[in-house]
């Protein structure tokens, strides 16, 4: 299998080779935030411990299974061949050499499921301890480390978006003990131009608690450098970094998230408005009795009817002197009237529902 140009872009985001990203001037800037990258006196989050573990969660009816503990078909080299990680025990393991490994299929938005577990037999410290990474898109890392006990920078430990924010607080098990992240991504906008219109957005619990909220990468993630943004494209593969640790992962899947947009009513709510006179409104003012108990109110202000029930009053909408629309809700109001013209009966739609009330005499 051959990499597309963009799993080639994203391969090079990941660090493996230089990104042309004017390192020289950036690499030892300030963050945003006023930080640099793995500055060792940055506070470092408070620790949490998470609850009972409920592990492995079953993946939805709509999710994409990654990896289900049978084999690594959904998976590939760096070099596009099969992967060379091992399968032990249903568990996938990085194996210390091997390299990346990357998803056979692109994906642009999504919620990814992982668990992981860091090796049980501590060995070593600091970055040099069950480290391992989940990229997204091949280009934003969520930092796997065995930060249970284990002092590092605090943009680098576990949770970590790596180099950028450090999670809010550090919610680790014990080392071989099986962890997941739950993980909500939403991938770079760009212009036609490849001008940035909107940053990645990553969201990640772990263990079950908030560690990132809806963070907005500053680049591609990568020890030392501060990459910057550069169009990619829509899709591109996720994959796992081999740092050396014998990391091991199980029950990988995700669901693909619909674009983020907003959807307008095929019809408009109110595609009639008529202005009532004077007289017609001052007959609709009063109160009415709710069949089923309590009272509704119609009033009028600046020449705007207002219906009362148990919340602030709704403005409405007249579409005739019967029916009306009730602004900013799908609710509706039917009158009906006696044979001297004035309003016998109210009637509320709304969800589905019917209610009705009587004038008050």
């Amino acid at each position: 299998m051959k990499f597309s140009r963009g799993l080639r872009f994203g391969i090079i985001c990941l660090g493996l080779i230089s990104l042309e990203m004017q390192l020289s001037s950036v690499c030892c800037a300030q963050l945003p935030t006023g930080w640099k990258a793995h500055d060792w006196d940055r506070q470092r989050p408070q620790v949490v411990t998470p609850g009972l573990s409920n592990l492995p969660l079953a993946p939805p009816s709509d999710a994409v299974v990654l990896f289900n503990g049978k084999n690594l078909d959904e998976w590939r080299a760096v070099d596009g061949g099969p992967a060379k990680w091992i399968i032990k025990d249903e568990v996938m393991e990085s194996v210390p050499g091997s390299g990346y490994v990357f998803t056979a299929k692109s994906f642009g938005d999504v919620q990814l499921h992982v668990e992981w577990a860091a090796p049980a037999q501590v060995q070593g410290k600091s970055q040099g301890r069950g480290n391992s990474g989940v990229f997204l898109q091949g280009l934003f890392e969520v930092q796997v480390l065995d930060s249970f006990d284990n002092v590092t920078y605090a943009d680098g430990q576990a949770g970590a978006v790596y180099g950028q924010y450090p999670p809010l607080v550090n919610a680790s098990r014990k080392p071989g003990e099986w962890q997941a992240y739950d993980i909500i991504y939403r991938k770079p906008a760009f212009q036609d131009d490849g001008k940035l219109l909107q940053p990645a957005r990553i969201t990640v619990l772990h263990n079950g608690v908030l560690v990132q909220d809806n963070v907005r990468p500053l680049g591609p993630t990568s020890w030392i450098q501060h990459g910057t943004y550069q169009k990619i494209a829509e899709k591109l593969p996720l994959s796992f970094q081999d740092h050396g640790n014998p990391v091991r992962y199980r029950n990988v899947w995700l669901r693909e998230l619909p674009a983020e947009t907003i959807t307008q009513p095929d019809k408009p709510y109110d595609p009639v408005i008529v202005a009532l006179t004077p007289e017609q409104q001052a007959k609709i003012v009063g109160k009415y009795n709710r069949n089923s108990g309590g009272l509704w109110e119609i009033s009028q202000k600046d020449n705007k009817l207002l219906f009362s029930m148990i919340a602030a009053p709704l403005e409405m909408i007249p579409h005739s002197k019967e029916e009306f629309g009730l602004k900013y809700t799908a609710g509706k109001l039917t009158l009906t009237y006696d044979e001297s013209g004035n309003p016998s009966e109210l009637q509320f739609y709304m969800g589905g529902e019917i209610m009705k009330a009587t004038r008050a005499k």
